[in-house]
């Protein structure tokens, strides 16, 4: 694992701390505005070139990385960056915060988990390798922060979890996150469930069942000709009165 110190060297200029007015014409003029603090001093505004802050970006490090930064008139220090901002269309620099870094105190950062190897669960079962953590938090010295942890998963099958715990960064590094934090496992291929033309037709004329307030109407139709009965078999009462009369 490569370390995060690179060769980078990063030229600042100190300007003065204003309004978005000033922030935009240091943009015009090519630069970007930065702000850098740390190790006990003053935070100080400075205006940076954005390529160079790019291609730290972009390194193998990337924001881990620790370079000289040479302030024009000024200071030289060990510096790392810690905050940046992009241009939400065009992807640009906006603005960059840098702290100073004293190679003899510890540092937390986070550092990315590459998956290394193919997993035995994928190769000889079928199944999905599924990366759950992608990054790690750490605590060490400057000089022992790694580019990147790598995780081996070529013995991971159904049923058995990669875990922080499982990996390894060495002695000079501290983990500080979860050691039960599940990293990587392996896991089935779901199926998604299509229904044919058939089954689609058979729910499209499927008769709904009888709404209650029908049930209900029989109900008083039959009451009412239970009712009508009734009065039928009392008329011939009344007949055979009439006729003994």
């Amino acid at each position: 694992m490569a370390t995060a110190i690179e060769t980078n060297v990063l030229e600042a200029h100190p300007r003065e701390s204003g309004n978005k007015n000033m922030a935009r014409r240091i943009r015009m003029g090519g630069k970007i505005p930065g702000v850098l603090y740390g190790a006990g001093k003053n935070s100080l505004s400075v205006s940076v070139d954005p390529r160079q802050v790019t291609r730290i970006l972009n390194s193998k490090t990337g924001h881990n990385t620790i370079f000289d930064l040479a302030l024009n008139g000024g200071e030289q220090t060990k510096a790392m960056i810690v905050d940046w901002q992009y241009e939400p269309i065009k992807g640009k620099l906006l603005h960059i915060d840098l702290k100073r870094i004293a190679m003899d105190r510890a540092l937390k950062v986070s550092v990315p988990i590459f998956l290394r190897g193919e997993a035995a669960g994928v190769k000889q079962e079928g199944g999905i390798l599924e990366q759950i953590l992608r990054e790690v938090e750490i605590e060490c010295l400057p000089a022992d922060i790694p580019s990147h942890v790598d995780a081996d998963v070529s013995e991971l099958v159904f049923g058995k979890v990669l875990r922080v715990s499982d990996l390894s960064l060495g002695e000079k590094v501290k983990v500080l996150t979860d050691p039960h934090q599940p990293v990587a496992h392996v896991t089935t291929v779901k199926e998604e469930v299509v229904a044919t033309p058939e089954a689609v037709a058979a729910e499209a004329g499927a008769v709904p069942a009888e709404p209650e307030v029908i049930k209900k109407g029989k109900q008083e139709t039959d009451e009412e000709g239970a009712e009508s009965a009734d009065k039928g078999e009392k008329k011939p009462e009344k007949a055979e009165k009439k006729e003994k009369k």
